[in-house]
């Protein structure tokens, strides 16, 4: 069953709330991981191998450096579910 963008963006900043302790509010389409939000790539890589768990997608390693917003990695789990 395909997810849809709302689902993915909650589940996104629970995962991202609870690595970084970042309020799930202020994960938005809109916010850049390491300009809005401030996310490491340590912590970006627990994020991505958190959102394979939760999402049951493969996210390539080559492809996660072109995940640079919400947005992108929501429309990436989206199209990969």
């Amino acid at each position: 069953m395909a997810l849809s963008q709302t689902e993915v963006l909650a589940g996104l900043a629970e995962i991202v709330n609870e690595e970084t302790g970042i309020a799930t509010d202020a994960v938005a389409l809109d916010k850049h991981f390491t300009n809005d939000l401030d996310i490491d790539s340590i912590s970006m890589m627990t994020i991505v191998v958190n959102c394979e768990d939760k999402f049951g997608v493969k996210i390539p390693d080559e492809e996660v450096k072109n995940l640079e917003t919400v947005g992108d990695a929501v429309n990436f789990i989206v199209s990969a579910s």
